[in-house]
């Protein structure tokens, strides 16, 4: 176990763990942000007391509860704490596989680092302290919660899994944590293993590797004629001094048509291979739908600078300082992008264009609110985007203006959902769709201007493969 030196929480006394101020445990929320949030947000019970103060150094011992699809959860035995009314207080850690970059310092973190307390009773949790690390454990940014509340776990998270290990009984912790260590060293046996053994195929295929060069060199012989060539003995001058090389061809990337076209985006590279062999893969056709009452989308989106990008696919937007909240979970606003037709289709339906408002989370969850745009109207939040379009492609243009983002959304803001992926490569699945049932206008100029500069940049629909859809009823 790694011993790391940082600024922290002291542990607060457990008779003052009722007072004190908390937050969800998978929110990334500032307190300062939490107290402008939308009246619609979901409320829970407030806690009003003193965050704990920080420590010096902090020496962590930690157990691995549970992990995920690129993802792992510890918890610091040593930080465990408990109180008579129920209360589990303990300082837990997220480890990612990837690196992510945080919206607000522009650095990557690795690790993810709260001090949560647990109502093991009513299944809530709660957040006094949450830092972010880099991938050599240093602290990029942390967050005290002053403000924060208690919010339901959600069922099947990885926090709830730490709750039910911290929630049981005292005396079932033993077995429990003797069980999770033979697991950890089972693991790093065969992590081990298995590194020694792909060691060893690298170690043959780089011999290989040289003793093909030393055997010999040969350029090849272009033939100007034909357009072909063939392998022949390096020389100078006589016969073969018209030895040349066939043209360099142009590396294919991946389009919306031609040779990298979406039904090639899995031959363009190794990384595509989701686009072809998914079984989650978006956008989809939306029929067949449960009605049901959806948790609302909590958007805390605020006038904000922007930066607009033609990035030779599309029309992209960056307005940093904006989210939404879906289930007590808050989402970072990273970018919107249009599609010229909408990618989604409703009942068969399709629309002039649509627009994705993508998110992540802290913990790397992707949501993308869809937003189903028809000819009407002129569009404000369009027509500003429009007025400070680049001239040239890849290059970022940042005007000295605000975007509303709240001028692209619907008054009625009830959803269909499902999960599916990322609709552009390396379609990335494990993503939440939230598609807007209500559509937003956008006039016939407007609606002109994108199908001028991209005829078509849409995917086209995927199978639904038996997915479950739900719908705000």
């Amino acid at each position: 176990m790694k011993k790391i030196i940082l600024v922290f929480s002291c542990l607060v006394a457990a008779g003052a763990w009722a007072q004190t101020p908390q937050q969800d445990s998978e929110s990334v929320t500032a307190a300062a942000a939490q107290t402008s949030a939308p009246a619609s947000a979901p409320t829970a019970e407030p806690v009003v007391a003193p965050a704990p103060t920080p420590a010096a150094t902090a020496n962590f011992v930690w157990r691995t509860i549970a992990s995920d699809k690129g993802r792992s959860i510890e918890v610091d035995t040593a930080s465990m704490q408990r109180s008579t009314d129920g209360h589990v207080q303990a300082t837990s850690r997220l480890n990612l596989d990837k690196e992510i970059v945080d919206a607000r310092t522009g650095g990557s973190y690795k690790y993810v680092q709260t001090h949560i307390r647990y109502d093991c009773a009513h299944r809530s949790a709660a957040t006094l302290r949450r830092s972010f690390l880099t991938a050599n454990e240093e602290v990029l940014r942390s967050d005290d919660m002053k403000d924060a509340t208690f919010m339901p776990v959600r069922s099947g998270t990885l926090d709830e899994r730490v709750m039910r290990e911290l929630c049981r009984p005292p005396g079932a912790q033993g077995s429990a944590q003797k069980r999770a260590e033979q697991a950890a060293e089972a693991a790093a046996a065969l992590r081990q293993s298995n590194e020694a053994l792909i060691k060893k195929q690298l170690d043959s295929l780089r011999a290989a590797a040289s003793k093909s060069t030393t055997a010999g060199k040969q350029a090849t012989v272009y033939n100007r004629a034909t357009g072909t060539g063939s392998a022949a003995s390096k020389s100078v001058g006589g016969a073969n001094a018209d030895v040349v090389a066939p043209p360099p061809k142009k590396p294919l990337t991946w389009a919306y048509s031609g040779p990298g076209g979406p039904e090639h985006w899995a031959e363009v590279a190794p990384e595509n291979l989701l686009c072809k062999e998914g079984r989650r893969q978006a956008p989809i056709d939306i029929s067949d739908s449960i009605a049901v009452d959806l948790e609302p989308l909590v958007f805390d989106y605020l006038p904000s600078r922007f930066a607009v990008t033609d990035t030779g696919r599309g029309i992209e937007v960056e307005l940093p300082g904006n989210r939404v909240g879906l289930m007590g979970k808050f989402y970072e606003l990273e970018r919107v992008t249009f599609q010229h037709p909408a990618e989604e289709a409703v009942d068969g339906q399709r629309f002039v264009m649509g627009a994705h408002l993508e998110h992540r989370a802290y913990d790397g969850e992707r949501l993308v609110v869809a937003v189903l745009l028809e000819e009407g109207a002129e569009n404000p939040f369009i027509q500003s985007l429009l007025n400070y379009l680049p001239l040239e492609q890849n290059r970022a243009v940042m005007p000295d203006a605000q975007l509303v983002p709240q001028q692209l959304l619907p008054q009625e803001q009830g959803y269909h959902t499902y999960m599916g992926s990322m609709t552009r490569p390396p379609c990335d699945e494990g993503v939440i769709w939230a598609v807007l049932q209500t559509p937003v206008a956008v006039s016939a100029a407007q609606v002109a201007v994108f199908e001028r500069l991209y005829p078509h940049n849409a995917r086209p629909l995927q199978p639904a493969q038996g997915r479950i859809i739900k719908s705000s009823r």
